[in-house]
């Protein structure tokens, strides 16, 4: 992944943006820790096998949805699958290695489930 360090992408608030090969950091946000590259590393992975249009297009339908059923933008983005994957794995120096393809599907109504 190519880090790219700028005032535009993410929104401001945000630490880092994943646009496969790119990992998007704001200038003006704190250093990248192991995590939060594994993090945007596992939304690479998802991009990949989504052929990223795909995934930016359910990321945003599945937001809405989100933003329907929990009626707040911080707590819709949290409970989207690819987030909730990304969150649960993030501390995993090798899940990309194990992860099986689409794993994302299986946080779509499961919170926090590793299974």
């Amino acid at each position: 992944m190519i880090i790219v360090k700028n005032n535009i992408i993410p929104f401001k608030g945000y630490l880092a943006m994943c646009v496969f090969p790119f990992i998007f950091v704001r200038k003006d946000a704190r250093n990248l820790t192991v995590k939060d590259i594994n993090h945007e590393t596992i939304h690479g992975k998802q991009q990949i096998e989504m052929l990223w249009v795909l995934f930016f297009v359910w990321y945003g339908i599945e937001w809405l949805i989100r933003l329907i059923q929990y009626r707040n933008a911080i707590t819709a983005y949290k409970n989207i699958s690819f987030e909730r994957e990304a969150y649960c794995h993030q501390a995993e120096a090798g899940y990309l290695e194990i992860r099986k393809p689409y794993s994302f599907i299986k946080y779509i109504n499961n919170y926090g489930s590793k299974n």
